[in-house]
């Protein structure tokens, strides 16, 4: 099959893995302490307002506070405009109010603050739409949306959306015009791509499920008190049925009898077409190792990833950006130098698309290509580029190759990134990715006896390190610290120790 969706199930963790062609396309997993959030909806409490960032800080009922832009803040402007108080105690109501109310909030008005829609202490219904990244808590909206098979709904905007993967102009007209006839007053429903073969009634049945929903959480929202999660999305298994299988996914694998089974149920409620396509896997080798997955999983966590020309490309992320840097390394060519640069650059763009995607890297990303002189051979780059990303699920931005040779672009980003997600600082560098080297060690050694020795009645002093550092100073260093014995006067003795950090020691002085 051409496009299979993987799922590998076990007690302490379900991984998912779309592939492609046999290349890994998208990885994505959770595990039951570190369960993702995007997507839940939570009846939270105002802390803080912040008019000078426009944002305000929402408790949730999470370890840090989620974080609410003004953009994505929805008031009712009725109640607004008649100063009628919610149940809270505050004037006007944010996404949704507690008492439970099925008024249908609006866009804030252009030039309305966040200070003059939110107070302290005021409850209010919001979405988590990214999850907590490092030190940084979720992000925040008001615009709930609730997606299901073929339709996403968004009860609080008046509104009609059609993916854009959907070309087809005579089907986008169909649809549109019987989400028109179907969909109640005031509300917003988003046709994603799988919709773009299903009829009226697969919309409707979608269509009155997401209602039906909405009802429950409004329910729930007015019944419980804040802060407090009100719904939780559907576990990766069925969310990756969902959300990522499409008509050119010939097979959907799985390797657990539960899951498989839960698969099975959803697939026969929601997307009965695919009944077929679901596998259960139960051979001698382990589901990712029988398709390659793992060895791919563990290359994707590389910095240096080699092309087929011979060059190679560094992937380097840090909290800010993520710099890629395009080299030619053993490939040489054949002609001539901008033939060389130009064929290198071109292999490079595909690799560089598969690795944002497959690696999850979002925020500003720079590309720093080999320099081209051609003005012609930049803008094939910046274009294979943005026909390279077009399969991509997130939203990508790309901007011309700057006066530096930059190529400058934002990917959407959701969740964390393949490394988050598998990896954590390195115990030695604390994520710095370099530690100071055995040498500078030796000498930061060598410079506090020097320093301490005049201020010391002590004959002796004992130096614990590193074993690497303690015969670094007996072997490459044991002349000068024969000099440093004879200067101060002090007898110098060198202990290693096994388990002590590379970068740590101890000095301690005493009389013999």
């Amino acid at each position: 099959m051409a496009t299979e969706l993987l799922i590998n199930a076990t007690s302490f963790e379900v991984r998912v893995a779309l592939v492609e062609y046999g290349n890994l396309v998208e990885f994505h997993q959770e595990r039951p302490a570190e369960k993702g959030l995007v997507s839940n909806i939570y009846k939270g409490v105002v802390k803080r307002v912040l008019p000078g960032m426009q944002a305000a800080f929402v408790d949730i009922g999470l370890e840090r506070t989620g974080f609410l832009y003004v953009d994505d803040v929805h008031i009712d402007k009725q109640r607004m405009e008649n100063g009628i108080d919610s149940s809270n105690g505050h004037d006007g109501i944010c996404g949704y109010c507690a008492n439970g109310s099925a008024d249908t909030p609006a866009r804030r008005d252009a030039g309305m603050n966040i200070e003059d829609m939110l107070v302290e202490g005021q409850e209010i219904l919001v979405q988590i739409c990214k999850d907590p990244i490092g030190t940084k808590g979720a992000r925040l909206t008001c615009n709930i949306t609730l997606p299901c098979r073929n339709l996403v709904f968004m009860p609080l905007t008046d509104h009609i959306g059609i993916s854009r993967r959907i070309e087809d102009e005579e089907v986008r007209q169909r649809i549109r015009r019987d989400i028109e006839d179907l969909r109640p007053a005031d509300t917003g429903f988003i046709v994603r791509t799988v919709g773009e073969n299903a009829t009226r009634e697969d919309l409707e049945a979608d269509m009155e499920f997401l209602l039906h929903l909405w009802d429950e959480i409004r329910d729930t929202a007015a019944s419980v008190k804040a802060p407090c999660i009100v719904y939780q999305d559907l576990d990766i298994a069925l969310r990756s049925v969902r959300d990522i299988v499409t008509p050119q996914v010939g097979r959907i694998v799985v390797d657990d009898p539960e899951v498989h089974a839960r698969v099975c149920r959803f697939v026969e409620t929601f997307a009965p077409r695919l009944k077929d396509r679901v596998d259960f896997f139960d051979g001698d080798l382990p589901l990712f190792d029988a398709y390659g997955i793992e060895m791919e999983i563990n290359r994707a966590l590389d910095k240096k990833i080699w092309l087929r020309c011979g060059g190679y490309i560094i992937i380097d992320t840090t909290e800010a950006l993520t710099v890629i840097d395009v080299n030619t390394g053993r490939y040489v060519g054949k002609n001539d130098l901008e033939e060389t640069i130009f064929k290198t650059n071109m292999e490079a763009v595909k690799e560089i698309a598969y690795q944002l995607r497959l690696r999850n890297i979002g925020g500003i990303i720079i590309i720093d290509f080999i320099d081209m002189e051609s003005e012609s051979h930049r803008d094939e780059i910046v274009a294979a580029l943005r026909e390279a990303v077009r399969k991509d699920k997130s939203r990508v931005n790309i901007l011309k190759v700057s006066e530096f040779g930059l190529v400058q672009m934002t990917r959407k980003r959701n969740s964390e990134n393949l490394a988050n997600m598998l990896c954590e600082p390195c115990p030695y560098c604390h994520g710095d990715g370099i530690v100071k080297s055995k040498r500078t060690i030796c000498y930061e050694i060598f410079r506090r006896i020097d320093r301490q020795a005049g201020k010391t009645r002590a004959s002796s002093v004992t130096v614990t390190a590193n074993p690497q550092i303690a015969a670094m100073m007996m072997k490459e260093e044991a002349a000068t610290l024969h000099a440093l014995e004879e200067s101060t006067g002090k007898r110098i003795t060198i202990t290693p120790k096994k388990d002590m950090h590379l970068e740590k020691y101890d000095v301690l002085w005493e009389n013999v």
